[in-house]
């Protein structure tokens, strides 16, 4: 694939405080590219310098091929954007919404087909205010839609929605990309960027501590595996023995064991080999937030691209 976008050396500061400290990544043409990390860590500056609303920054950074200093018009004209802070007036009636940016792109999509696609259809004469939270994301994603975008920027998109509303806005991202979209999201959410992400930049502090994609991420920085279970079994120090073993602890009759690879198939056929067969038998997965943990404690930090 192609990139779409090219971030290179980019910088923004505000007076003496650096919001975005050298930060160089890629988007490729037709995925779902995530920028993770805390509040305050310069996400949405970064984006918001690609599609030409924050000036006087530094770096080579090409969107469409475009640059946003010169070309911002340009680059707008080609996106679709859910910024972080979204509102409408609280009277506008979805379909009005809709039709006033259509009005705007006169070679967009059909906003009618849009209010199906998206869920809106019974809410078409609904105002603003009456809307829920997810409804809300819905019409803000149709209204990020409606001059047909090559690249779909959506910044903190799931932030004060109810865990059935995220996963609703879940589908519609992942929709947004089935349909030829590029997606670059904006999140401080773990498990959403783990979920929805083909590649994604852990961003702290302004800089980009690590760029793969969320499966790379794990192995790379939080490749351990813990296997739990209990056992009345004193003696167990066999599992030591095991290559993929790294630490055995036992605090009672739980046990705690730590490794990597294969590591519960491994434990699992030793146990029976000697007569433990736990019900509680469990493993716990590294996770992105293992990955974050790990990046942002304090160790030393290798930016690693992919």
């Amino acid at each position: 694939m192609n990139n779409i976008i090219e971030v290179n050396n980019l910088r923004k500061t505000y007076g003496e405080v650096v919001a975005v400290d050298e930060v160089s990544f890629n988007v490729k043409e037709g995925e779902i590219f995530g920028l993770l990390g805390p509040n305050g860590a310069g996400k949405t500056t970064t984006v918001e310098c690609l599609q030409g609303l924050r000036q006087s920054f530094t770096g080579d950074v090409r969107v469409l091929g475009l640059n946003p200093h010169d070309e911002a018009q340009d680059i707008r004209r080609q996106i679709g954007s859910q910024l972080q802070e979204s509102a409408l007036p609280d009277r506008i009636k979805v379909w009005e919404a809709l039709d006033l940016f259509a009005s705007l792109t006169p070679n967009g999509l059909d906003w009618e087909a849009l209010l199906e696609q998206w869920g809106l259809t019974e809410k078409r004469s609904a105002s603003f205010s009456s809307l829920s939270g997810g409804q809300r994301q819905r019409l803000f994603i149709a209204l990020a839609l409606v001059n047909d975008p090559k690249i779909v920027f959506l910044d903190e998109m799931t932030q004060g929605l109810d865990p059935a509303a995220r996963h609703v806005a879940w589908d519609l991202i992942r929709a947004i990309r089935d349909k030829g979209k590029t997606v670059v999201m904006v999140t401080h959410f773990m498990d959403e960027a783990e979920t929805l992400c083909d590649r994604l930049a852990i961003v702290d502090h302004g800089t980009i501590i690590a760029t793969d994609t969320p499966q790379g991420l794990i192995n790379t920085y939080a490749s351990k595996i813990n296997v739990l279970f209990s056992t009345d079994q004193s003696d167990i120090s066999y599992l030591e023995q095991i290559t993929e073993v790294e630490k055995v602890t036992k605090h009672g009759s739980r046990v705690e064991v730590k490794g990597t690879g294969a590591v519960l198939a491994v434990v699992a056929h030793s146990l029976v080999e000697h007569g433990i067969t736990p019900s509680d038998l469990r493993v716990e997965q590294p996770s992105l937030e293992d990955v974050f943990l790990n990046l942002t404690s304090g160790a030393p930090k290798t930016k690693v691209t992919a």
